[in-house]
């Protein structure tokens, strides 16, 4: 289904976009071509539900999400001001409803947005055609509806919709995502195993210490036993593979039509996965700009009220959500102030006089500079990981938060600095979800499909992991298993097409497991 509402933009909002991008453009941003449309409310849900598209292919996701949305905005619970997308021209989407001043706002926020999609490395790799891209999608989809049946293409885009996110999000920072060859299931290889060196770097006359000759034979031939077993038993890859949904397109046992949907999903999820990775910075990246723009260039007396009211309204805080918005903006512009008063390098690091803290001012006014190095180098990971600190943490009063089973609520854990860093960083790693890699795709040389979880200290949720094990079969075509750990005992569990199979794996052979059979 496609969407068609271009109009004419009123010639006063065309007049604020002007004025908006040159303001913008003099700060330094640097943008695609912007091309700004009208909508009412219910169109704009219509295009949220389609993320930010015209054209999507047909599937019933899509409905629901709209139904969301207009109920969200029916009965006051959320509105939506603005939408934009990363594409090369950007489209954004106004609310006709919107206000004057919140017209303004938004279109200096959406500026910002396209500055960051421009210019951020974490987007560098994405198809900026994409609105072409998905309105092909959205045909090749639908041919195979009409020559297959709409249930039979909708089951199976289900299956693949539960494990979209099973794919390796750096892959197009280290070559086109699907250029690593594997072996194959008649044992033929299609890239010779390298050899890793697995010394140490060091200074020669040092190298027989720090690399004992004898050690390093023994863990090479170790590694090449290991090898040979490996090429005996015809299991592949030759490393475990991030990008499950890769693998199973070239090796699952699916007819041309289903390896071709499932292709689409996994080209949309890569288009996507730069948006999950900086959500943090991209929102506060925007935030600032508009926050700048208009308190310093756009806002009459008039308006600075209703200005005031919605800003702050983005910038509220919860109890017990993250907001992107806040976080973002206060991390930049603290960045900004500790460049601007030098409270940077290792003078200021090794300072511990409080009084002289406050007062640190060098003078070296770099602050500008250096957000705009960060906006163009980092994603939400590294932002958080180098520059949120102790100080910030204490003046944004941020704490760490868990489920207290006993009083069936949330409570504040710690306001220790190292556990509020180390669970924002956990919760964002792979966008909060479980990391799973192929470690066999020839499992027991029967061609079933062997998986494991990185596990990092949080199960996953047995029967939504039974779930993605069902679709994950219908996709595979044989037998699959995950490795994981399960109430605190490392665990496979299986699928085998009727059944599920749960295995505790012992601790100290792996030979012996018990078997828990669930329906």
């Amino acid at each position: 289904m496609s969407i068609s509402t271009y109009r004419a933009l009123p010639q006063e909002i065309r007049q604020i976009q002007a004025k908006m991008e040159e303001i913008a453009a003099g700060y330094g941003l640097d943008f695609f071509e912007t091309i700004f449309e009208m909508l009412d409310y219910e169109e704009l849900s219509m295009f949220a539900a389609y993320g930010g598209f015209p054209v999507r292919y047909p599937h019933w996701r899509f409905g629901a999400e709209f139904d969301e949305l207009m109920k969200g905005y029916t009965y006051g619970l959320q509105k939506i001001y603005e939408m934009v997308i990363n594409t090369d021209p950007c489209y954004a989407y106004l609310l006709n409803c919107n206000s004057l001043t919140d017209q303004k706002l938004v279109i200096a926020h959406v500026y910002g947005h396209c500055d960051f999609f421009k210019n951020n490395a974490w987007f560098s790799k994405t198809n900026r055609r994409m609105l072409d891209q998905m309105a092909n999608h959205a045909a090749r989809i639908n041919r195979y509806i009409d020559r297959f049946g709409h249930e039979a293409v909708e089951e199976f885009i289900d299956a693949c919709l539960s494990v979209d996110d099973l794919i390796d999000p750096y892959a197009p920072h280290m070559g086109k995502p699907g250029d690593k060859k594997t072996s194959t299931l008649d044992g033929k290889s299609q890239a010779e195993p390298v050899e890793i060196d697995r010394r140490f770097a060091t200074k020669d006359y040092l190298d027989s210490y720090v690399n004992p000759p004898a050690l390093i034979e023994q863990q090479q031939q170790r590694e090449r036993e290991a090898l040979q077993r490996k090429l005996a038993s015809h299991s592949f890859p030759d490393q475990p593979q991030r990008d499950v949904l890769q693998f199973v397109i070239e090796h699952g046992q699916l007819r041309d039509w289903q390896r071709d949907v499932l292709s689409i999903i996994r080209d949309e999820a890569y288009y996507f996965a730069p948006q999950g990775q900086t959500k943090i910075m991209n929102e506060g990246w925007a935030s600032y700009w508009h926050s700048t723009i208009m308190t310093r260039h756009g806002l009459t007396d008039a308006e600075l009220i209703d200005y005031a009211e919605h800003h702050s309204g983005t910038m509220a805080t919860s109890p017990t959500r993250l907001n992107p918005y806040k976080l973002g903006i206060e991390l930049f512009r603290d960045i900004e102030e500790r460049w601007n008063k030098g409270r940077f390098g290792s003078e200021w690091e090794s300072c511990e006089d409080f009084e002289t803290r406050q007062n640190w001012d060098t003078g070296a006014g770099r602050g500008r500079e250096k957000i705009f190095e960060v906006r163009r180098v980092h994603n939400d990971i590294t932002f958080i990981d180098t520059f949120l600190t102790e100080d910030f943490c204490r003046q944004q009063k941020l704490f760490s938060f868990a489920y207290n089973q006993e009083q069936k609520s949330y409570e504040i854990v710690s306001r220790e600095f190292a556990a509020i860093k180390s669970q924002l960083l956990r919760s964002l790693t792979n966008f909060g979800r479980p990391i799973i890699r192929v470690q066999d795709g020839n499992y027991q040389n029967r061609g079933d499909l062997y998986l494991v979880h990185q596990y990092e200290g949080v199960e996953l949720k047995l029967d939504e992991a039974q779930d993605t094990l069902r679709n994950l079969h219908k996709l595979w075509g044989r037998s699959v298993y995950l490795e994981s750990v399960f109430d605190d005992q490392k665990t496979l569990i299986s699928f085998d097409g009727h059944s599920h199979l749960r295995e505790v794996l012992s601790v100290n052979d792996d030979s012996s497991r018990t078997f828990i059979i669930t329906n």
